[in-house]
């Protein structure tokens, strides 16, 4: 067997990942999988490249060495990848977002700023899969989110901007909802509901929501995990569960969103992109079009709105 790109790969995801789980569930493959794997890539590089602990792995000498020289190499094909796609006379853009609300509009705006160009747009349901597939070169760019104090660690070669700093969750419940008539709800008020936790798990979100519930004295019992908005609007309609929510949802039938108290769950909106393959006037008209697409969903919620336009500090700059 030799070494591939994809092995280094690997060996680079244990790194960061610090356990084989966690980097297995960020490779898509399982943990016995992604463990034989590892098994013969330390036979071809002679020896252990982890010490395995009951936090974790860390990085032998030897690992430590194959680490590296795995990044440079790794780093030298991305940039090999971007470079070529930067000489291409009309490059396709391939855009990656996560599930966010303005995806919706951002379609319609991005053909209006990039007007006669290709563009592709996916959506991911990790930001991890999304920063990896945009180092890999798969991506040219991607729009994605944080929550609370969490920083998606970027690969080298990317630049970043923030679209929106700050926006707050709100909850989204079933319109027969006991608290449903309430103006703004006490997130203390709904210790003992069923939660829909959030679709990404890398983005910050469950460990916002639990730190906020904490200081609010409860732990909150998550148990629906589900990325069909269809679906997921049908359970909270149907009085099954409640879930956080950014606060430029559309309604949805059945259910109705109200502001939490005190706004003890933020986010905020974040715009990345290979500098070898977007230019930086293509990067501003993708600022612009996500802006526009965000501003579109603003008026969806008067809650929101008034909030949205009492901190003009917070507005994209699309000047």
């Amino acid at each position: 067997m030799q070494l591939e790109l994809r092995h280094l790969e690997a060996v680079c995801r244990i790194a960061e990942a610090g356990s084989l789980g966690r980097a297995a569930a960020r490779l898509g493959v399982s943990q016995p999988a992604l463990s034989a794997q590892l098994r013969r890539i330390e036979r071809v590089a002679g020896g252990e490249l982890f010490t395995r602990g009951r936090h974790g792995v860390d990085p032998t000498p030897l690992g430590e060495f194959v680490l590296s020289k795995a990044r440079r190499v790794l780093g030298e094909m991305d940039a090999l990848a971007a470079g070529a796609r930067a000489a291409a006379p009309h490059p396709t853009l391939r855009l990656g977002c996560i599930l966010l609300v303005l995806v919706d509009r951002l379609i319609g705006r991005l053909e209006q700023e990039f007007a006669g160009q290709e563009i592709e747009v996916d959506i991911e349901h990790s930001v991890t899969t999304l920063t990896r597939l945009l180092a890999a070169g798969r991506y040219d760019a991607v729009v994605y989110g944080e929550v609370a104090d969490h920083e998606v660690p970027l690969p080298d070669g990317v630049a970043a901007r923030t679209l929106v700093p700050k926006e707050p969750f709100c909850v989204r419940m079933s319109a027969a909802h006991p608290l449903a008539g309430r103006d703004r709800i006490e997130l203390a008020d709904l210790a003992g509901e069923t939660w829909m936790t959030m679709v990404e798990d890398d983005d910050g979100g469950p460990e916002a929501l639990v730190d906020a519930c904490a200081k609010a004295g409860f732990t909150p019992r998550l148990r629906y995990r589900i990325a069909d908005r269809k679906m997921h609007y049908d359970l909270i309609a149907a009085g099954r569960a409640i879930s956080v929510s950014q606060p430029t949802a559309p309604p949805a039938e059945g259910t109705v969103l109200r502001p939490l108290a005190g706004d003890p769950v933020t986010g905020r909106i974040r715009l990345a992109w290979n500098r070898a393959a977007v230019s930086e006037r293509r990067a501003g008209l993708l600022y612009r079009a996500a802006g526009l697409a965000y501003l579109d969903n603003v008026p969806a919620n008067a809650f929101h709105r008034i909030w949205w336009e009492s901190r003009p500090e917070l507005h994209p700059a699309l000047d």
